[in-house]
């Protein structure tokens, strides 16, 4: 470090003078009219050639700055924390810190804000999935379809199907698109080697050959589908009985299952047919986006041809708005359309946008168990109890509760 030489306002000091100035050891300049002790501690000694510069100021400023420093040992005053040090704003700082005057404005009471409102909602979310659901009196089988890529269909069969095991139901996930994403967000191995639903379409499997169990959710299972089910509806054209060969393979776990959810591809061929013609109901996801009122007219469509020819107890029971930007007008619209053509099968509870429920998938989870207190785990969870609660009134229901040892077995 150079100091400037010798002049009328400025000296130049060495370590072994033991001289002091107007910087720190460190470097940092302190205040005017503050000054280092005249010794320090051996240890604390700065190395050979370290210099200080001070400034000795006129005899009318040193008075001046000699005041304002013994006015400060004398009152105790702290440093503003928003003033650079050797400002010479020493004031003095209220004990008690007015926060409103500070925001600018009123503040709001602590149950008025967001954050207080979504936590509320959270914790009554998460009492609610402590209780007790009624089992089915048969099993249930849902078709998640639509023929729109990207409205979240796998999503929304993986959560609600982790929901429902959470609950304490016997669930079995079936994978029927090629790309295999249902098994991805489930931790089963998909690769071309493991036996999967296309052997069992083509029946080389069975049924109870290729469900694996999930190993983060007791009574949660998975039927993997693999790169082999593309080719599937080229192979099944000339097969006897080619819609109906999932219904066959899935009356197996009629009597053992409480809900069997179908992930059916991007699209309106011959998988979904056969989904359709194996399942009672149809789960619908809508991104709360234009393009999903679009496909939905012809959804519709195709389950009714379906219904007329193949499986006449075929119904929509249930569509679900995922991707829910409270924040936008579009997507509050194309809620109320849809709850406007279908009062009755639109749930309550609609998905949020949530980066939670996109990064589960890299780590093999669902959202339920990699943050289950996000916001779209909690959606996902309002949403399963809906689901069974909607049917809580069939006869012959029983309380989850009561069968959970045998649930878990």
């Amino acid at each position: 470090m150079v100091a400037p030489g010798p002049s009328e306002g400025h000296r130049r000091g060495h370590s072994e003078g033991g001289q002091r100035g107007n910087q720190s050891t460190s470097g940092v300049p302190l205040p005017r009219g503050w000054r280092l002790e005249e010794s320090l501690e051996a240890e604390s000694m700065p190395p050979d050639g370290f210099s200080w510069t001070w400034h000795v100021p006129s005899s009318e400023t040193r008075e001046v700055e000699l005041s304002v420093v013994a006015t400060t040992e004398e009152e105790s005053w702290p440093m503003p924390y928003d003033q650079p040090i050797g400002s010479g704003a020493l004031q003095p700082v209220p004990a008690a810190v007015d926060t409103d005057t500070l925001h600018g404005g009123r503040r709001a009471p602590a149950e008025d804000t967001p954050i207080a409102r979504e936590a509320e909602a959270a914790v009554a979310a998460m009492a609610r999935s402590q209780q007790p659901l009624p089992r089915p009196a048969s099993t249930r089988t849902m078709v998640v379809a639509n023929q729109k890529g990207g409205v979240g269909k796998t999503t929304t069969t993986v959560n609600i199907a982790a929901s429902l095991a959470q609950f304490g139901a016997k669930v079995l996930v079936v994978d029927l698109d090629p790309q295999g994403n249902a098994s991805t967000a489930l931790g089963i191995e998909h690769h071309s080697e493991v036996p999967s639903i296309y052997d069992v379409l083509i029946e080389r499997y069975s049924m109870e050959e290729i469900v694996q169990p999930v190993e983060d959710i007791p009574g949660l299972y998975c039927a993997p589908a693999t790169i082999d089910l593309a080719g599937a509806e080229i192979e099944l054209v000339s097969m006897v009985a080619r819609e109906s060969r999932l219904q066959r393979a899935l009356s197996v776990y009629h009597d053992t299952m409480d809900y069997i959810l179908i992930d059916c591809p991007p699209s309106l061929g011959l998988l979904t047919v056969n989904a359709m013609v194996a399942g009672k109901e149809v789960l619908i996801p809508i991104q709360c986006e234009y393009y999903a009122l679009e496909g939905l007219t012809q959804l519709l469509r195709n389950i009714e041809l379906v219904r007329a020819h193949l499986n006449t107890d075929l119904r929509i029971s249930t569509i679900l708005l995922t991707m829910y930007d409270a924040r936008t007008r579009l997507a509050s619209q194309v809620a109320d359309e849809v709850r406007l053509h279908f009062p009755n099968e639109v749930l309550g509870t609609a998905v949020p946008r949530s980066v939670r429920i996109s990064e589960a998938p890299s780590y093999s989870q669902t959202v339920m168990t990699y943050d289950p207190a996000s916001t779209g785990a909690l959606a996902y969870r309002e949403a399963a109890r809906e689901i069974v609660e909607r049917y809580a009134q069939v006869p012959g229901q029983r309380a989850l509760a009561a069968d959970t040892e045998e649930v878990a077995r």
